[in-house]
């Protein structure tokens, strides 16, 4: 529909559309609405823009959530497996632990059905395989010196208090049950000759002179006594281990001191067992050699007898020092 209005521009009348289809603006000078219509938005772009954005903040909320998820699932696994690798390092743990209490009771395998039973072990021999076995599984192909790690091993023996130790105490009781038990049965075979280790002890000669020391022997005669006090709780392997780790550790000139002791020694030896030879005292009749054989057999006999019943009392008085120890910590 069209209307003729006056034109202030022009004396003629002019056409001016003012309605046109949906969605047109026209031009109508008494409103002066041609520059706002031109610059109003087209109806609905604003929610579109709106819409659009929203869009992506969703889209992006969605990857964060995401995002998270798989960091969460990530951690969870890592704890899992951590769980399970700290699970299976405690599960070995007690079964190695259970292997040396085990190994406790078990003799040791020997080449002969009578040969007598295997030396019952300390507290302190069941620390050190303790130490030794989980070094080598925490570090199996690294080289262990063995005077360092016996070293390490006694200083954290000193430093542990009586609760630490009482388990390895435990596991030595047990061994010394196992070993009386072994001992009642055992029958020693006839005409075996009282000694240590399995060759038989050597009867010698009672004119043949004294062999000569080694520096490291003088040197465990002056320090044996010494290491004994500072560690009473030491049997006589933990001791040997001990005066080894101390030899190799002395001074130049300490260690010059006893090899000269030594040479000395090696000298006299030699000495006298030139004067054994030429004297004739090597050459006994048969009947005396036989006698001088059999007494110092006997002698020997009797010797091995007392040190081993010494021995036995010396660690039982040990055993009841810490059960008293014990019993004390205990109160």
């Amino acid at each position: 529909m069209a209307s003729s209005f006056p034109n202030p521009a022009t004396t003629m009348a002019q056409v001016v559309a003012t309605s046109n289809a949906a969605g047109t603006t026209g031009y109508d000078y008494r409103l002066n609405m041609a520059q706002a219509a031109a610059a109003a938005a087209v109806p609905g772009s604003q929610w579109w823009y709106s819409a659009a954005n929203q869009g992506q903040v969703d889209a992006n909320t969605a990857a964060q959530l995401q995002h998270q998820q798989q960091q969460q699932q990530q951690q969870q696994q890592q704890q899992q497996q951590q769980q399970q690798h700290q699970q299976q390092q405690q599960m070995q743990q007690q079964q190695q632990q259970q292997n040396v209490i085990n190994s406790a009771g078990s003799p040791m395998i020997r080449g002969k059905a009578d040969a007598k039973p295997r030396g019952r072990m300390t507290a302190y021999a069941y620390f050190v395989q303790t130490c030794r076995e989980e070094h080598k599984k925490k570090h199996p192909d690294e080289t262990v010196i063995f005077a360092e790690f016996s070293r390490k091993c006694a200083e954290r023996w000193k430093t542990m208090v009586d609760k630490e130790k009482k388990r390895f105490h435990e596991m030595a009781e047990k061994d010394k049950q196992r070993y009386e038990a072994e001992m009642q049965n055992y029958v020693p075979p006839k005409g075996t000759v009282v000694g240590r280790g399995k060759k038989r002890k050597q009867i010698k000669d009672p004119n043949a002179p004294k062999r000569s020391l080694s520096a490291f022997f003088w040197f465990c005669n002056d320090e044996r006594n010494k290491v004994k006090a500072l560690n009473p709780e030491f049997g006589v392997g933990d001791i040997a281990k001990e005066l080894g780790r101390k030899w190799s550790d002395v001074d130049p000139e300490v260690k010059q001191k006893y090899e000269s002791m030594a040479e000395r020694d090696k000298a006299r030896y030699e000495r006298e067992m030139t004067e054994y030879k030429t004297s004739g005292k090597i050459a006994l009749s048969a009947p005396s050699m036989q006698a001088s054989m059999q007494a110092q057999a006997q002698k020997a006999a009797l010797l091995a007898a007392a040190a081993q019943q010494q021995h036995q009392q010396l660690e039982e008085q040990h055993d009841d020092d810490d059960g008293d120890g014990d019993d004390d910590e205990n109160q």
